[in-house]
């Protein structure tokens, strides 16, 4: 970049490129939010019939197509934002240059180098004359100016050079910004059509990942995001943030912002489903990539010929159905952010998502905001708990009795705001033998904790109140929620909720209710038939339970619920007394449970 470029440049210009392109991503967020949680809704509440599917099918390619331009504006506003930034820096150094330039009675010329006057004690009878320098930026360089500066007999000389030097070091600082910025901003383009396809949503990650390279000099303007900070910290830090402060950290750390403990629900929502998006968009491509390059089955071994499976094929397998599993998890997250409505089901808010998290994934999904939410209920699922397994089997999912739960409560609480969550974000045992150690429960009791604070905290933030907390557990999922409220008694801070229920539980690494540091009133438990006993007293054996008593013995102080579960799946089967239950305690009508 010239002199008169950088002289002449106005950044306000880049700056209301950058306004445009946010109030086209807040148009197409809006425009998103309408066709699912509106338009959408409402005809899946109210419609049904050939017409009415494919009417939505069309409704949800368009959504896409709103969601990826909401993305790519972002990221565009942000890239916009942040050259902007890096010009003006240059621009302020440079007309800091040409104002002690003229404070010294020098030129500045329009090439950028500074003529400087006649000047000095007479040397060989005549006085020093004038000239013209350029200024360098090559370190050695400057070192030479610096001597030869110091030998002139000219003073102005001397000035004239530090003043070219400097201005020489913005010019190259803009030129440096403009080579940085203008491929990376050139990248941002979409295809010229309407379908948004996987590699697409791979492109806009990469979009994502090449700006925040860029961005530096910009996020370091901001302050940073608490370090390994308490969701109060969080969410302080979030608060004070300026609304493009905001939107630059979820345009390019979405990951990051989605993970965030004490942040608003549609805050996380807004950046976890764009991390959704782009790793199925990446995933899908290394799936169909993987797909054509099958290796051979079969190899011979030894004189004879035998045959065996090959090594490069099993590897191969083993990676196309771990792609094919993560895949079926994502598949089914976005199914239920597309049920909104049926049923009656609100809007689902994605608080969590990690592909790959402790291999198995991690996700978190809510029915309703809990930010506003009158009752929440946080359901942590058991043993053999996987990305791929959340959705599995519709209504009897993981996913599923989330639902189960918010429409059961919905019914007993008409006029409340209810949320439910399925929280699965620990590394659960993949089978029996490993359900046996306490070892999961305590490595992800720190995760639940951080949650649990997390969610009390943005709803005090957004209601100025609490609400009504019940964290449920099922199975292993309950040992996970003993070891979470038995460590939180110890510290003294206490498990944030109000009531705890757990279903089929095989033990809570506690002897009594009161060691939870919970009101032995507010402690329910229920069980089940036919494999449920097993669970339960496998546990027993297996020293989950404390001093071998588990939360469905009376001694163990709660409350006993009844329960008509025949297994130990059974707990949230549609129209059951053990699903009236769990949401007779999660909307604090403990006046209508039933106990055993």
């Amino acid at each position: 970049m010239d002199y008169s470029t950088l002289k002449n440049l106005q950044t306000s210009e880049f700056e209301k490129a950058a306004d445009g392109y946010r109030a086209a991503s807040d148009m197409a967020s809006a425009a998103m939010d309408a066709l699912e949680q509106r338009i959408a809704a409402k005809m899946q509440s109210s419609l049904s019939g050939k017409a009415v599917d494919a009417a939505l099918r069309q409704l949800r390619e368009m959504a896409k197509d709103f969601h990826y331009t909401h993305v790519e504006c972002g990221v565009l506003s942000t890239s916009l934002n942040a050259l902007a930034v890096d010009l003006r820096a240059a621009r302020k150094k440079l007309d800091a240059a040409v104002a002690d330039a003229e404070g010294d009675k020098l030129t500045v010329e329009k090439d950028g180098s500074v003529t400087y006057p006649a000047g000095g004690d007479q040397y060989q009878g005549k006085t020093p004359p004038g000239g013209t320098v350029n200024g360098v930026t090559d370190a050695t360089a400057k070192a030479l100016h610096r001597q030869a500066a110091h030998i002139h007999p000219n003073p102005h000389y001397a000035q004239a050079l530090a003043c070219a030097d400097r201005i020489a070091t913005a010019l190259e600082e803009a030129t440096e910004a403009d080579e940085r910025w203008a491929p990376k901003l050139l990248r941002l383009k979409a295809d010229d059509d309407l379908t948004v396809s996987a590699a697409d949503w791979t492109d806009a990650k990469k979009d994502t990942g090449s700006a925040r390279e860029g961005a530096g000099h910009y996020l370091d303007g901001i302050k940073d995001p608490p370090k390994h900070g308490s969701p109060k910290d969080n969410a302080e830090w979030w608060k004070h943030l300026s609304g493009d402060e905001r939107d630059a950290y979820i345009s390019l750390h979405p990951a990051g912002i989605g993970a965030m403990n004490g942040l608003p629900a549609d805050v996380r929502d807004e950046a976890n489903r764009t991390v959704l998006a782009e790793t199925r968009g990446q995933y899908e491509l290394k799936l169909a990539a993987l797909r054509k390059e099958e290796p051979p089955e079969f190899e011979s071994i030894g004189a004879r010929g035998d045959m065996k499976y090959s090594q490069k094929w099993l590897d191969w397998h083993h990676e196309k159905e771990r792609l094919e599993g993560k895949l079926k998890g994502m598949r089914d997250i976005q199914g239920r952010l597309d049920r909104t409505g049926e049923s009656g089901l609100p809007a689902a808010y994605i608080l969590g998502f990690d592909p790959d998290g402790e291999d198995n994934g991690r996700v978190i999904i809510a029915n309703g905001n809990p930010d506003t939410a009158h009752h929440t209920a946080i359901y942590v699922p058991g043993t053999n708990t996987t990305l791929e397994t959340i959705g599995e089997n519709a209504d009897h999912s993981d996913l599923g009795r989330g639902d189960r739960l918010w429409e059961q409560s919905h019914r007993l609480a008409p006029g409340k705001d209810i949320s439910t969550i399925t929280w699965f974000d620990y590394d659960a045992p993949d089978d029996l033998s490993e359900a046996t150690s306490d070892g999961y429960a305590a490595k992800g009791s720190p995760r639940l904790q951080q949650f649990l604070e997390g969610n009390r905290t943005a709803h005090e933030y957004a209601t100025g109140n609490s609400g009504h907390t019940t964290v449920i557990g099922h199975s292993y999922g309950s040992t996970l929620i003993g070891d979470t409220a038995k460590v939180a008694n110890w510290k003294e801070t206490g498990v944030p909720a109000d009531d705890i229920l757990v279903a089929g539980s095989p033990g809570m690494q506690a002897a009594h209710a009161s060691d939870l540091g919970i009101d032995p009133d507010h402690m329910w438990a229920m069980g089940g038939g036919s494999d449920d006993l097993l669970v339960r007293y496998g546990g027993v054996a297996a020293g989950l339970g404390g001093s071998g008593v588990i939360p469905t013995d009376r001694i163990f102080g709660g409350h006993i619920l009844e329960s008509d579960a025949g297994g130990h799946s059974a707990f949230w089967d549609e129209g059951s007394i053990s699903l009236k239950n769990q949401a007779a305690i999660i909307t604090g009508r403990h006046d209508v449970a039933t106990h055993e």
